[in-house]
């Protein structure tokens, strides 16, 4: 079946810090009934500036989120199987 590499591996698919600054400049990121508070997001990525699953600085390699965005909405928990991860947000 061949190398099956994620695209998000691939440099022609690499996304910068600039890119997903500005997907995170959308309104829906400025919503509080889709986003969590800021404590939680910040507490959410230093969770997962830990885990060993994360790549390439932003990507999780569980399920190929870009963590800075996931990070960022209620209805998002860690997807990593027995870990002690962020869970969904519940106010």
């Amino acid at each position: 079946m061949g190398n099956r590499e994620c695209k998000g591996c691939r440099e022609d698919f690499k996304i910068t810090a600039a890119q997903i600054d500005k997907m995170l400049q959308a309104p829906m990121f400025q919503s509080a009934e889709a986003c969590v508070p800021d404590s939680v997001y910040h507490e959410r990525l230093s969770l997962c500036s830990e885990c060993p699953k994360l790549v390439s600085g932003h990507t999780c390699s569980l399920c190929g989120c870009i963590v800075r965005i996931t990070a960022k909405l209620r209805d998002k928990s860690c997807p990593y199987p027995g870990a002690t991860g962020w869970q969904r947000y519940k106010a």
